[in-house]
């Protein structure tokens, strides 16, 4: 027999989760169109040339491939891959539509995205990103605005103890040249660098070793991520690295008058993997969490791999899933939440009532509550009770012979487990909301 779990790496969501995913996606999006994003979607599947070489050389044994059907099945060859994250989608849109997009094009995109990863707590292979990015400014302004959101997102969900980490891969390359890091192997240093916090010092060293990078070079570098002023003190000599110093300064400035000011700071550690950031770099770090709950960057030349024009871009993404077990563990979610309990379960006792008990319920949810109508005729009534009861419902409305000859409905409540007295029907519906509003 096949087994009934969904795939590795991915998950199957009941009611309750969905209704969790909701409350955190609205909030995400309310924050976001406050800030002037507007919404974009793009298909869950690329051109496999559109994602392939964007992502450095570990992110792309990470993609998805989809084989080339119908004659060419056989060839064992792909030609289109499922999206590895929002980014590269977005640059290749505004390439394509870059004469139709404003030019300061803002946007959100709230969809899935799948990666061969090792599946991990917090970590799976299907998963949602909730993106905002900015099209067609240098100005540092852009990186404030969307570290000032995400702090409200987070914030707004119920996060306090929360850190912006903040970075700039142009300083991280003027640490690699002063640190005599070879050039052929500068990409390799990042990689594990970014990796310093899930692996620690000795393996990151191990990792460096492998790529063939001095001992001195190693030493120097894993000195400098862990300590501001040796960080401070390796980059002093080189132009490239003190204009981007400069660059985090005017951003941690700028941040001060917002709601992120207290989340945010200078980490030297902080490298980010993908291979497409060319400015700064950010990502959210939340104490006890093994990974991040988001991060971002400047990524100036990834749209000119499409259109052969420089397009500054910078953009932050939330990762939703991660996001989704924090709050679960700690419990942040509210008691409020709307559960999927009905108001009214309207049942029936004979088969000529049927029509007339979808007329009531049709009435109640014109009055913005929730009805259901219990299929089946009620002859055993301890399961109709059992039934109503176990969907929530306040109220229970019965009709039968007796309520169609005396034009009534017969009402129970499920609170108070007591039969009220009968309404007449051509008002029930307008009582029956009195009754769920309680009022006298």
């Amino acid at each position: 027999m096949a087994s009934t779990k969904p795939p590795s790496g991915t998950r199957d969501f009941l009611p309750e989760d969905i209704r969790r995913r909701e409350y955190v996606i609205g909030t995400v999006r309310r924050v976001y169109e406050r800030y002037g994003f507007e919404p974009l979607e793009t298909p869950a599947f690329e051109n496999i040339e559109t994602l392939l070489g964007k992502y450095g050389e570990e992110g792309d044994k990470l993609i998805f491939k989809i084989l080339k059907r119908g004659e060419q099945e056989g060839t064992g060859q792909a030609d289109l891959a499922l999206r590895y994250d929002l980014t590269v989608p977005l640059a290749r849109v505004v390439a394509e539509y870059r004469s139709k997009l404003p030019g300061l094009f803002k946007r959100y995109q709230i969809q899935p995205v799948w990666r061969a990863d090792r599946p991990q707590k917090g970590r799976f292979r299907e998963f949602f990103q909730c993106d905002i990015d900015s099209i067609g400014s240098t100005s540092p302004v852009v990186e404030v605005e969307q570290l000032s959101a995400v702090a409200e997102v987070l914030s707004a969900l119920g996060f306090t103890d929360f850190t912006i980490q903040l970075n700039h891969r142009a300083l991280l390359n003027a640490m690699l040249e002063s640190a005599a890091v070879p050039v052929d192997h500068r990409g390799d240093a990042l990689v594990a660098i970014d990796k310093l916090d899930k692996i620690g010092p000795d393996k990151v060293a191990q990792e460096f070793y492998a790529h063939n990078i001095p001992m001195a070079a190693t030493s120097a570098c894993l000195a400098a991520v862990e300590s501001v002023p040796a960080f401070d003190a390796l980059i002093a000599k080189n132009e490239h690295g003190v204009a981007a110093k400069r660059e985090v300064e005017q951003i941690l400035s700028l941040i001060a008058e917002t709601p992120a000011a207290k989340h945010v700071s200078f980490v030297p550690r902080l490298a980010r993997g993908l291979s497409y950031y060319t400015g700064a770099i950010m990502e959210i770090s939340v104490p006890d969490l093994a990974g991040s709950l988001g991060g971002g960057g400047r990524y100036d030349n990834l749209i000119g791999m499409f259109s052969n024009q420089s397009v500054p871009a910078c953009g932050f993404s939330l990762g939703l899933e991660r996001i989704l077990v924090v709050m679960s563990e700690r419990n942040m979610f509210p008691s409020s939440l709307p559960s999927g309990a009905v108001d009214v379960v309207v049942t029936f006792m004979d088969a000529e009532s049927q029509a007339e008990s979808l007329k009531l319920a049709s009435e109640i949810r014109e009055g913005g509550f929730r009805a259901e109508v219990y299929p089946e005729i009620s002859r055993k009534f301890d399961k109709v009770l059992k039934a109503a009861s176990g969907r929530g419902a306040k109220l229970m409305a019965v009709f039968g012979e007796n309520e169609r000859t005396q034009k009534q409905v017969s009402v129970r409540d499920l609170i108070k487990r007591e039969a009220l007295q009968p309404l007449p029907r051509d008002s029930a519906a307008v009582e029956i909301a009195r009754l769920l509003r309680r009022e006298p």
